[in-house]
C-alpha cells in the first residue's frame, strides 16, 4: 500500500530526474562537474572569508562588549554570550560586578573572566557624587585588574577624580549621555571641563548618544580624538532626542564614517558595542551589529 509519504518521495525524484533530462543535466551529475563547481563556489567563499579576517586584523583597536548588552544576564551567562559574539574584550557595569561588592570577591571575579579568555579593560557607566563614590569606584576597578573607569562624577569633583587617576593609576573616560542628561550630555562639555587636567582623564565617546544630540559622531571623534579614551558604538532610529536603540546598520547612523575615522586617526584602544535593544533576548540583534562592524572594517 503507498503510503503519502512513499507517493511524495517518488513524485519528487520523478520530477526532478525529468528535470535534468530535459535540460541536459543528467550527464553533469555524472561526471562530477557539480561537485567540482561547488569545491570552486567553497574555496573562493573560503578565501573571501579569509581575506576579511586579515583585514580586521590589520584595524588598530579592539573590538569588544559594553556588559549593559546583557543586563538581563548574570556574570557567567555575559561571559559565554560575549565569547559566542566573538569579542575578547569587556566592560563590566554593576549588573555583573556590583561596586559594592568585598574586594576579594572583585578580585576573583576579574580573574574569572580574564581566565574565560576576555580582557577586561573596564567598568562603567560609574556615577560618582562623593569623594567616598570616587575611592570606591577607584579600589574596584584596582581590585578587578582594570585600567579604565566609564564614569560620570559631578563637575565639583573632577580635581578629586585628577588626584585618583594619578594615585591609582587607573583612567578615566567621561561618558557623553544624549540630550536629556545634564551632567555631560555631549562629548564638547566633558571635552570643556577636562581639557587642563592630566591626559588619563579623557572621553568614553558614546556615539548612539552624540547623534541623538544632533551630531556627527564621526565629527565628534575627529574633534576630540585627543582625550578620546573609549568608544561606544552603537546606532539609533533618529537623530534626535526620540532616537531609540536598533541593530547596527539598520538607522541613521553613518557607522562606515565613524569607523573609517577611527582608523585614520589610529585609534588603538577599545570599541565597545552596547546594544540596549531587545533586553531580553539581545544576542541576535547583538550579533547582527558586531557582524555588520566587522563587514565595513574588513571593506576598508
Amino acid at each position: 500500500m503507498t503510503t503519502r509519504r512513499d507517493f511524495i518521495k517518488r513524485a519528487g525524484f520523478g520530477a526532478g530526474a525529468a528535470l535534468a533530462a530535459a535540460t541536459g543535466r543528467l550527464e553533469s551529475w555524472n561526471n562530477g562537474s557539480i561537485k567540482r563547481a561547488g569545491n570552486e563556489a567553497t574555496s573562493k567563499r573560503a578565501s573571501e572569508n579569509a581575506a576579511g579576517r586579515e583585514a580586521v586584523a590589520r584595524i588598530p583597536f579592539t573590538l569588544g562588549l559594553a556588559s549593559y548588552t546583557f543586563r538581563a544576564f548574570d556574570i557567567d551567562q555575559t561571559i559565554a554570550l560575549t565569547l559566542r559574539l566573538g569579542l575578547k574584550a569587556i566592560a563590566l557595569k554593576s549588573f555583573h560586578l556590583p561596586l559594592e561588592a568585598p574586594l576579594d570577591a572583585v578580585k576573583a571575579a576579574g580573574d574569572k573572566v580574564r581566565a574565560a579568555g576576555l580582557d577586561l579593560y573596564g567598568c562603567g557607566v560609574v556615577y560618582m557624587k562623593s569623594e567616598a563614590e570616587i575611592r570606591q569606584a577607584f579600589e574596584y576597578a584596582k581590585a578587578a585588574g582594570m585600567g579604565l573607569i566609564i564614569g560620570v562624577p559631578e563637575h565639583e569633583l573632577l580635581p578629586r577624580v585628577e588626584k585618583a587617576v594619578q594615585a591609582y593609576g587607573v583612567k578615566l573616560a567621561l561618558h557623553n549621555h544624549g540630550p536629556s542628561d545634564k551632567v555631560y550630555p555631549t562629548p564638547e562639555s566633558a571635552y570643556a571641563r577636562i581639557r587642563g587636567l592630566d591626559p588619563r582623564i579623557g572621553l568614553c565617546l558614546d556615539t548612539g548618544h552624540a547623534t541623538r544630540s544632533g551630531l556627527d559622531a564621526g565629527a565628534e571623534i575627529e574633534k576630540y580624538f585627543d582625550r578620546v579614551l573609549d568608544v561606544h558604538i552603537k546606532d539609533v532610529t533618529s537623530a534626535d532626542v526620540r532616537g531609540g536603540p536598533i541593530e547596527i546598520g539598520r538607522g541613521v547612523m553613518d557607522i562606515p564614517k565613524i569607523l573609517r575615522a577611527l582608523v585614520r586617526l589610529g585609534y588603538a584602544a577599545k570599541v565597545g558595542l552596547e546594544y540596549e535593544k531587545d533586553e531580553k533576548d539581545p544576542l541576535p540583534g547583538a550579533a547582527e551589529s558586531i557582524g555588520y562592524v566587522r563587514g565595513v572594517l574588513a571593506s576598508l
